[in-house]
């Protein structure tokens, strides 16, 4: 179990915590200033990430003070953690609302409005709190100089969205918004920004509490399992023609299952697999 499993799931999953959804810990003020300020200046974390530039130019001995502190102080505000589908699933089982809004992420790195990411909320029916915050923010990079954007959907649809994600190739994360609340989840990849920092060795978010492993007696070797995994963990071997899974390298997304047409991939406990139980 990951971190936030034990500080804020009691051991259990923290993600699959009604609490941690709850209107209780929305209606905190800070954390409402909070979503504000975050969904009102998006540039801001897209600095911080290229920011992490520097920080990689710093001696060795440095960055293994100062990254360990920056991710500390983190964890306490915006902090994530991959999930395969059905995980997701069990999410929408149990929150009431969802919400559908275009991706910070992509407004920054990309231009474009990529309604890839997803508030959720406890509460019954129609909009959520969450939504209401963003729209109070009147940032146009959501909505454009109106409030459609955000659109306000049931489970069922969301998750034929995420399945639909998935076949595409983006990996599914959920987000706290002052830890441990969580307010949304989103579908990433190298356009995402925490995705970014990832690959400059800044830890944004936890693994999955799962690794991917290949059954090699029904693997074809046609690699295109390669092809989708956004964290580079499958190697192919040309001797055997078959490609293998580094639980080291593995997220946990399960991702590279969609695109196997043999059903060759299959996700493990990470608690199961000793080179990659402690790896977070």
């Amino acid at each position: 179990m990951c971190e936030f499993c034990h500080k804020h799931g009691e051991g259990e999953k923290w993600y699959l915590q009604a609490q941690n959804y709850s209107k209780d810990l929305l209606s905190d003020l800070n954390r409402r200033r909070y979503i504000h300020d975050f969904f009102q200046s998006p540039e801001r974390k897209a600095r911080n990430v290229a920011r992490l530039d520097d920080l990689n130019r710093l001696p060795s001995f440095v960055q293994s003070v100062v990254k360990p502190y920056l991710v500390n102080r983190q964890k306490k505000t915006h902090y994530g953690q991959v999930l395969p589908l059905e995980d997701i699933e069990k999410i929408f089982g149990f929150v009431n609302s969802v919400v559908r809004l275009p991706c910070v992420c992509r407004h920054v790195t990309v231009g474009t409005e990529e309604r890839y990411c997803y508030g959720l909320s406890m509460e019954p029916g129609g909009e959520t709190a969450m939504g209401n915050i963003i729209r109070s923010i009147g940032a146009d990079y959501l909505t454009g100089p109106h409030t459609a954007g955000l659109e306000n959907i049931s489970s069922d649809q969301a998750l034929d969205q995420f399945q639909d994600l998935e076949k595409k190739g983006l990996v599914h994360t959920v987000w706290t918004f002052l830890s441990p609340f969580i307010g949304g989840i989103c579908n990433c990849d190298l356009d995402c920004l925490a995705m970014r920092a990832l690959s400059k060795s800044y830890p944004a978010m936890f693994r999955a509490e799962y690794t991917a492993e290949v059954n090699m007696d029904l693997c074809g070797g046609c690699r295109s399992c390669m092809k989708s995994c956004q964290f580079g963990a499958i190697k192919y071997s040309l001797a055997n023609q078959k490609v293998s899974i580094d639980p080291v390298v593995c997220y946990g997304c399960g991702v590279c299952r969609t695109s196997c047409a043999r059903d060759a991939i299959i996700l493990k406990d990470r608690s199961d697999v000793p080179a990659a139980a402690n790896l977070w």
